[in-house]
């Protein structure tokens, strides 16, 4: 008869036995995996709850995966790239170097305070406008779109 066993190793310093920094917080590499996640599915329209059906999960479970408060296997992220179409390397695509260097190998001693760069309300209406985007069926007008984007960025001169 099989016992469960539990990981009673002790973390070295600035790391739990459980992927957390030393302070509880999820790693900031898992939530940039979910936050990854949570782009593609919203891109493709998808709902939690449709992502959970098809990986056989609960849509609790994939808004855990996507603030990184759960932490993404690899054979759950294989499965998730399959349904959301991508290759496993998106989910790791356009990392900042701050959270790179939160990564289980480069973690002990003091850890640096991370800054906050995501913006909700920023974030839903440029997928918003990326899916709209997408649904223009002219080439030449999308192009045009861009130009226009690009030079609404640029600071006057």
């Amino acid at each position: 008869m099989e016992t469960a066993h539990r990981d009673t190793t002790v973390a070295a310093p600035g790391r739990t036995t459980r992927g957390r920094l030393s302070s509880g917080e999820p790693n900031p590499v898992d939530v940039h995996v979910g936050q990854r996640v949570r782009m593609r599915r919203t891109l493709l329209g998808m709902s939690q709850e449709k992502l959970g059906e098809a990986v056989g999960l609960t849509f609790q479970q994939i808004q855990k995966y996507e603030r990184g408060a759960n932490r993404i296997g690899a054979s759950r992220l294989w499965d998730l790239s399959r349904v959301l179409d991508c290759p496993m390397s998106f989910f790791f695509e356009d990392m900042d170097e701050q959270t790179d260097k939160h990564s289980p190998r480069n973690l002990g001693g003091e850890m640096p305070e991370l800054e906050t760069h995501e913006d909700v309300e920023e974030g839903r209406q440029a997928l918003e406008l990326m899916r709209a985007f997408y649904k223009i069926p002219e080439r030449a007008v999308r192009g045009r779109i861009c130009d226009l984007a690009k030079s609404l960025a640029s600071p006057t001169q």
